[in-house]
C-alpha cells in the first residue's frame, strides 16, 4: 500500500467514525412538511421521485394538482396506469389563468383542489401526500395561505409528509417547512427557443 493510499484510508476511517457518531444521534421520526420553490426547473420532478419512493416502499401515498389541467404527463400516465391502487391521483386545475381566462373559475377549481387535499392528509393511511404547484395557487390568493399553515400545523397527522411545490412560496410556508428548497435557475432551454419535451418537462 502506497503511502497515499493509507493516508486516504485513514481520513475516510475518520470522517466515517465522525458522520457515525452524528447519525446515531438522530432517532427521531415524523412526518415532514416539505417546500420546493424557486425558479429553477426540478421541483415537481423531485416531488414525484418521492412519491415513486413511497409507492416502491409500498406505502399508501397521493397527489393533487392544483395548476396543471387535462394535458397527459408521464408521472399521471404512469401512476394511474400502473400504481393507482398505491397512489389517488387527482388533477384538479385547469391551467394558468391567462389561459383559463376565468378567474372566479380558477379561484372555484383551487378551492376544491384545498378541500380534497384537506381530506387526502388527513386520512392517516396515505403516509404522503403531494400538493402539486400549490405555492402558485397560494401566491394568486386563490387560497389563504394562513389557512394552509394553521390547517398543516394543527391538523396534518404527526406520520403524514406533506410535499407543497411552486415558485414563489410564501415566508409563512417556508417558516412551519421541516425541509425547503429552492430550485435556483442557470440555464433553462426555453430562453433558447426549445419548446417543452417529453421526458423532460412532462
Amino acid at each position: 500500500m502506497t503511502d497515499d493510499t493509507e493516508r486516504h484510508n485513514a481520513k475516510m476511517a475518520k470522517k466515517k467514525a465522525a458522520r457515525d457518531k452524528i447519525m446515531a444521534t438522530k432517532t427521531e421520526e415524523k412526518g415532514l412538511v416539505i417546500v420546493h420553490t424557486g425558479k429553477g426547473k426540478g421541483k415537481s420532478s423531485a416531488a414525484f421521485g418521492m412519491i415513486f419512493r413511497c409507492i416502491a416502499h409500498d406505502m399508501p401515498c397521493a397527489v393533487v394538482q392544483f395548476i396543471k389541467g387535462g394535458m397527459s404527463t408521464g408521472e399521471r400516465d404512469l401512476i394511474l396506469g400502473h400504481f393507482a391502487d398505491k397512489c389517488a391521483f387527482h388533477t384538479m386545475g385547469e391551467g394558468f389563468t391567462w389561459e383559463t381566462q376565468d378567474k372566479s373559475r380558477d379561484i372555484e377549481m383551487a378551492q376544491a383542489a384545498w378541500a380534497k387535499a384537506k381530506e387526502l392528509i388527513l386520512d392517516e393511511t396515505n403516509r404522503m401526500v403531494l400538493l402539486d404547484e400549490i405555492n402558485i395557487a397560494i401566491r394568486y390568493d386563490y387560497i389563504d395561505v394562513a389557512e394552509v399553515v394553521d390547517f398543516l400545523r394543527t391538523q396534518k397527522p404527526p406520520m403524514t409528509h406533506v410535499v407543497l411545490t411552486g415558485r414563489n412560496a410564501k415566508e409563512e410556508l417556508i417558516e412551519i417547512a421541516d425541509l425547503a428548497t429552492e430550485m435556483e435557475l442557470l440555464k433553462h432551454p426555453f430562453r433558447s427557443g426549445v419548446k417543452a419535451q417529453a421526458g423532460v418537462e412532462f
